[in-house]
């Protein structure tokens, strides 16, 4: 569990980052798992899906293989290997002692940000994707499967942005954006702070901190796993939220 000043931190910063949290044998299990779907040697599970990076698909970028062309895997709570981070006792006592005992998992992705493709993920909130409210109720988790640095585009976090409020978003003038990937206007990026991490380090942040990840500069992968969290008491205007398919009770 949490320590008062680690939770002290969490609701100060909006953040707060785990070293080493995730076992190293889990995320060998992991990284074999998403490289068997993604060079097809596995299916894919339920309504999980693999999307290609925007620049390999609009023809700017000639990927070297498969898997330099995924931008991410999403909806993994049907497979029985990628389905257990969401489950990893020593994660979900963390997120118990945010949002309490009785917890869903949201959305799950492995996200794959390929050398020499652009993938940059313009800063944003989380909270814009999810109808569930009250939005201290909600926790994002975040683990490093490969190295993450500046240089290959680590996370990017503006400490306390989480006690701004819900912010507009909108489609940033790129020529290159993937789906979905909507940003905040106007934001003062010197405020920006950069989270280096190592395999197994994970990030827990709130769903309104203000947070993005640049291109990839490297010869290498930056790929993390990561998985959102909603408390029980959480209530929606859309209805039921837990009966969603995607949604899986973990407490």
């Amino acid at each position: 569990m949490l320590s008062a000043q680690q939770l002290e931190q969490y609701h100060c910063d909006g953040f707060l980052l785990l070293p080493a949290l995730v076992p190293q044998a889990l995320l060998a299990e992991l990284n074999q798992r998403f490289l068997a779907i993604v060079n097809q040697a596995y299916p894919c599970s339920g309504a999980m899906k693999v999307m290609r990076d925007v620049m390999v698909v609009r023809g700017a970028v000639v990927p070297e293989s498969p898997l330099h062309g995924v931008n991410k895997l999403f909806c993994l709570e049907d497979d029985d290997v990628l389905s257990t981070f969401a489950a990893l006792p020593e994660l979900v006592s963390c997120v118990q002692s945010i949002i309490g005992a009785e917890i869903f998992s949201l959305t799950s992705n492995v996200f794959n940000k390929p050398p020499k493709v652009d993938g940059k993920h313009p800063l944003h909130q989380d909270l814009r994707y999810f109808s569930m409210r009250p939005a201290h109720s909600i926790v994002a988790s975040w683990s490093a499967m490969l190295p993450t640095s500046r240089d290959n585009g680590c996370l990017a976090v503006i400490p306390g942005s989480h006690k701004e409020g819900l912010l507009n978003h909108d489609a940033p003038d790129w020529d290159y954006l993937n789906h979905g990937f909507c940003g905040i206007e106007d934001i003062d990026i010197g405020r920006r702070v950069h989270v280096e991490m190592q395999p197994g380090d994970t990030l827990l942040f709130h769903p309104l901190l203000i947070h993005g990840s640049g291109r990839n500069r490297t010869e290498e992968f930056r790929r993390a796993i990561s998985v959102h969290y909603a408390s029980a008491q959480c209530e929606s205007p859309k209805g039921d939220w837990q009966s969603k398919p995607q949604v899986r009770r973990i407490r």
